[in-house]
């Protein structure tokens, strides 16, 4: 007889409840000793057909999941999800804490399915954003002229907040759909411009179609216009930020350490390259600090963290990063040698100096490490006179390297 646990079933549910299930999913609820849901999907179950008993997620939901399911390890248990559990569902943290072995999910058509069959978008075409435990900002770096998009709402609220958020970046003649209860008996559609959104309230179960018309328009690479960012002055400017980044060479899911934030630009380029990209920036001014995390949400990346603190006592108890970059105060005690040994094997490190002092140091660490020392100049047309004539900014001395598995200048 095994000892292993039974699986855990997943069932998707949509808002026409138990009459849309599909026969396989009406059987697994059937046969569950312990049904757990939210109040909404739970409510959608006949008491005639489902008789186990019925548990509430707690709030908040992640931290309660392993206690919950240890709770009843030796009963049948289904977990209701919204449509399909593996789509910005539950199934994901089911999966990441009993392991997808343990899992038997049982997809619904997810409430995207629906929308794109309603609108006749196709799915594989639209870019779907999720707002749900989300900030309202993370919807910025999705707006580009003539893009459609789906919006998951968090509630009734947000398709006012988007109106709202739109309207302030430019896209007032975006065209709204706010699709409610997709599937269900109340389903309805709410129509009309970001730009005096004409409906103050509806059904907190909805999905929001986007058409963004004329607005502003914002690069995909690197190398963003210096305007974009408010700062004080202390910016890696365009185009030298634009060789950093390419340096630094960001790939999915990697984390960066960005000291010395300034105004943040490194660390907020580095996370619009990729959604699953994260990055730390620290900074020591407060000031800076605040900044920083007014350019991150003005540019779609509100997830960036920041630290506030001198580096490298800053840098302590930092997850391991994948890249740093190092952008001011280089001659701090011990700063290089700190992050440096914060890389794992394969990490990269991208440090810029406009300064003599700096660039001697990192003469030396490229002596003892190797790598690439290079300097960029950019030079700018500017009037002189009634003629042209090129103003040279001042130019960056810059050391990249990738940690070897076997460092030779370790013990230098």
């Amino acid at each position: 007889m095994s000892d292993l646990p039974p699986p855990i079933t997943v069932v998707g549910i949509g808002a026409d409840g138990w009459p849309g299930l599909a026969a396989t999913s009406r059987a697994a609820l059937r046969a569950a000793e312990v049904v757990i849901g939210g109040p909404r999907q739970l409510a959608l179950l006949p008491a005639e057909e489902v008789a186990a008993e019925r548990v509430r997620w707690p709030s908040p939901l992640r931290p309660a999941v392993p206690g919950l399911l240890a709770e009843h390890a030796d009963r049948r248990v289904a977990v209701l999800a919204s449509g399909d559990p593996m789509f910005h569902g539950i199934g994901r943290t089911l999966a990441e804490t009993v392991g997808a072995g343990r899992l038997r999910v049982l997809p619904h058509p997810s409430s995207v399915s629906y929308a794109c069959a309603r609108l006749g978008w196709p799915l594989e075409a639209t870019q779907v954003i999720s707002l749900v435990g989300r900030p309202l900002d993370t919807l910025a770096l999705a707006l580009h002229p003539g893009r459609r998009l789906l919006v998951l709402s968090a509630d009734a609220r947000t398709p006012a907040a988007v109106a709202a958020l739109l309207t302030a970046r430019g896209y007032g003649t975006a065209r709204l759909r706010v699709l409610e209860q997709l599937g269900g008996p109340g389903e309805r559609q709410l129509d009309g411009p970001a730009d005096g959104w004409p409906h103050a309230g509806g059904d907190p179960l909805n999905v929001i179609a986007v058409e963004l018309g004329d607005g502003p328009r914002t690069s995909l690479v690197p190398g963003l216009p210096d305007a974009a960012y408010e700062s004080d002055g202390q910016l890696t400017k365009r185009h030298v930020r634009a060789a950093t980044l390419a340096t630094l060479a960001p790939a999915p899911g990697e984390l960066l350490w960005d000291v010395g934030g300034g105004s943040g630009s490194i660390a907020i380029e580095w996370l619009r390259a990729h959604r699953d990209n994260r990055a730390v920036t620290v900074e020591r001014s407060a000031d800076r600090a605040e900044r920083i995390g007014r350019n991150a949400a003005a540019l779609g990346v509100p997830r960036l963290r920041v630290v506030t603190g001198p580096a490298p006592d800053a840098l302590a108890g930092l997850p391991t990063p994948d890249a740093v970059f190092i952008g001011g105060g280089l001659t701090a005690p011990g700063l290089l040698e700190a992050c440096w040994a914060a890389l794992p094997p394969g990490g990269r490190l991208v440090a810029n100096t406009v300064t003599l002092e700096s660039e001697a140091l990192l003469t030396t660490w490229y002596r003892r490490h190797g790598g690439e020392l290079l300097r960029l100049a950019v030079a700018h047309a500017v009037p002189v006179g009634g003629f042209t004539g090129w103003r040279q900014a001042m130019p960056v001395t810059q050391w990249s390297a990738v940690k070897p598995s076997t460092d030779p200048g370790a013990s230098s």
